[in-house]
């Protein structure tokens, strides 16, 4: 079923994006823990869920720890959380772009959540906490690695993970799709896909097959860890990673989690959906832009803006 997004002032219709894994960088958050007391109250509640100073890696670094999975994914999604408070805070109603829907690429989809009221701050933390905890446990009893293939389309890449045993993780654009799987598997993957055509391989630096079937032992723990959380109906539709349809209810959610963990993420299904329900505008908000890259590769006419810090969410007010 489609859902018509619409904008109750007629404006632009608008869909909030989340960046996953892989857009840490030191330094990160800072400038808005500075100059938005919004945001800093965010980066606090982050720290005191996670009984620990979160924020001073973000801000500091070791770069070697936050790229550890435990701590770059609460490590994203506070950051994230803390853009939406300063856009609040620095905006206001009159100016600040509402939603019609939402979406995030894997650990993005956490954020959504939040956003969306699925979940306060408090217990996001500690669920993308758990959800890297879990995923570094499954990386370690089934150990693996992931690359990307530019220029081969998914029914092809679909042929080469069944003769090497590996998987289809992300279709992120018609041109980008990312493998996973055992470290000789996926040299055997990109042997043939390069004679099968593809423009380029890229061998990712991760620390395990992300969504495929070695990210299994994750799920059981995952589900135990939402058991214990109260999940509300979205206030918002969140197109959902698994199936690029719309989550519109508690139960929706916790089914997405628990199979997004270990099944492939359909970011250009959910972009394509987004798109011809009524989208036209995205706002990447979080660190990075590459979301907005694969958007303007999979819909020439959506207008995409990033916000990231203070300058980026004062440009909005000036559009």
């Amino acid at each position: 079923m489609t859902l018509r997004f619409m904008s109750e002032t007629g404006g632009p219709k608008v869909g909030y994006l989340f960046p996953g894994q892989g857009a840490q960088a030191v330094g990160m958050g800072q400038e808005l823990y500075e100059n938005s007391p919004a945001a800093r109250s965010v980066f606090d509640q982050v720290d005191a869920a996670l009984g620990r100073p979160l924020s001073k890696l973000l801000f500091h670094g070791p770069e070697e720890e936050l790229r550890k999975t435990i701590n770059a994914q609460p490590g994203i999604m506070a950051v994230s959380l803390a853009c939406i408070k300063a856009m609040e805070e620095k905006l206001g109603p009159e100016a600040m772009p509402e939603p019609v829907v939402t979406a995030g690429h894997s650990l993005g989809e956490y954020t959504a959540l939040a956003v969306a009221g699925v979940l306060d701050i408090g217990d996001t933390a500690k669920l993308v906490q758990k959800r890297g905890q879990l995923m570094q446990e499954a990386c370690d009893q089934n150990p693996g690695t992931m690359a990307a293939i530019l220029g081969l389309d998914e029914m092809t890449l679909e042929e080469i993970a069944r003769e090497t045993g590996t998987y289809v993780s992300n279709i992120n654009t018609a041109e980008q799709i990312v493998i996973s799987g055992d470290v000789l598997g996926i040299a055997r993957a990109l042997d043939l896909a390069t004679a099968r055509g593809a423009k380029k391989v890229i061998p990712l630096r991760v620390g395990g097959a992300f969504h495929s079937g070695l990210m299994a032992p994750a799920r059981s723990g995952l589900l135990e860890a939402m058991e214990s959380l109260h999940f509300s109906d979205p206030e918002i539709p969140i197109i959902a990673n698994c199936t690029g349809e719309p989550l519109t209810s508690a139960s929706d959610v916790k089914q997405e989690l628990a199979l997004q963990v270990s099944t492939c993420v359909q970011w250009k299904r959910s972009v394509d959906y987004m798109v011809g329900s009524g989208v036209d505008s995205f706002i990447e908000i979080g660190p990075g832009k590459a979301l907005s890259g694969m958007v303007k590769r999979i819909s020439k006419d959506a207008k995409i803006t990033n916000v990231g810090d203070i300058d980026s969410i004062l440009e909005l007010s000036r559009n």
